[in-house]
């Protein structure tokens, strides 16, 4: 017998139970706030005198905290209101968990929690990185912002929907300048960290890739768009021929490697600066152009 192996599936098997039990406690954790919220709200006479609160909470809170310690406090009971109140009509999305929700529920802005419960359950988050993504301001990056709603099963993504400018390249030193060939070998570097800044569903596919007697910077496939992405660097300012050689691959591309069950490729220009005037006369609607910003941990924490 291996003896070491089998003590190896012992282990491994515990820790996937323990994650099982972990996250049926946090579903279970979830709707139980959720259902307090309701009560509470009910209690206090409906929706509208819920927004102003009263006695009630500071009174039942004391109880609650008395029996059930900190997790029923004064602080956390409007939380449990605010859960209700904003997710009553189709409930909390059960991909997220309570300590999700304690950063995602201060955000007044409708859209902007949205996109945030978005990417957590599209990237599944932990609660770390949702903290990293705010502070990175994501959302302000947005391209287009406006009326974000939640992803159900029936909602059609789009490039619109995760295309943030600027994008960031962290990098280890401040550097304001890189040559072309180092800024890829940065974006190679940290493969990981670029595709979850460029959003959801984005798999690396190649650098340089040959197409036809050119080669690309780099390829990308999403499986949310269903549809190859190609990406052009530049380290200066957006020039209208960047176009044509951008659209030059994505063609080759839709003849050449794209299946008939996927949609058109799509492009995205990565440029320093970007060209007011060329975006304004570009037609195509599935050409993007976005700038990037070098940008180590310690600028992002600030």
């Amino acid at each position: 017998m291996n003896y070491l192996n089998d003590i190896k599936i012992l282990i491994e098997k515990d820790i996937v139970l323990k994650k099982k039990h972990r996250l049926i406690e946090d579903n279970s954790t979830l709707k139980t706030y959720f259902e307090i919220g309701r009560l509470i709200v009910e209690a206090q006479g409906g929706e509208t005198r819920a927004k102003y609160g009263n006695c009630l909470i500071k009174e039942w809170s004391n109880e609650l905290t008395n029996l059930y310690g900190k997790g029923y406090d004064y602080s956390n009971l409007p939380r449990m209101i605010q859960l209700y109140l904003l997710f009553q009509n189709i409930g909390p999305m059960g991909q997220l968990s309570w300590s999700h929700y304690r950063y995602i529920l201060p955000i007044k802005e409708e859209s902007k929690r949205n996109y945030y419960i978005n990417l957590c359950i599209k990237q599944n988050l932990s609660k770390n990185q949702l903290i990293e993504k705010i502070k990175n301001k994501e959302y302000e990056r947005l391209e287009y912002k406006e009326n974000i709603e939640l992803i159900t099963g029936n909602t059609e993504i789009t490039m619109k929907d995760m295309i943030k400018d600027p994008i960031y390249i962290k990098i280890n030193n401040n550097i304001d300048k890189l040559s072309g060939k180092a800024l890829k070998e940065f974006i190679l570097e940290k493969i990981e960290e670029f595709l979850l800044e460029l959003g959801y569903g984005f798999a690396f596919i190649g650098s340089e890739v040959k197409l036809g007697n050119s080669r690309c910077d780099l390829l990308f496939f999403n499986t949310e768009l269903n549809s190859y992405v190609v990406i052009e660097l530049k380290i200066r300012k957006l020039e209208k021929y960047d176009i044509g050689q951008i659209q030059h691959y994505m063609y080759y591309i839709d003849d050449h490697l794209k299946k008939d069950y996927m949609n058109n490729t799509i492009g995205l220009i990565l440029c320093k600066e970007g060209n007011e005037i060329v975006l304004r006369y570009s037609t195509d609607k599935r050409l993007f152009m976005s700038t990037y910003k070098l940008i180590n941990k310690k600028e992002i924490n600030q």
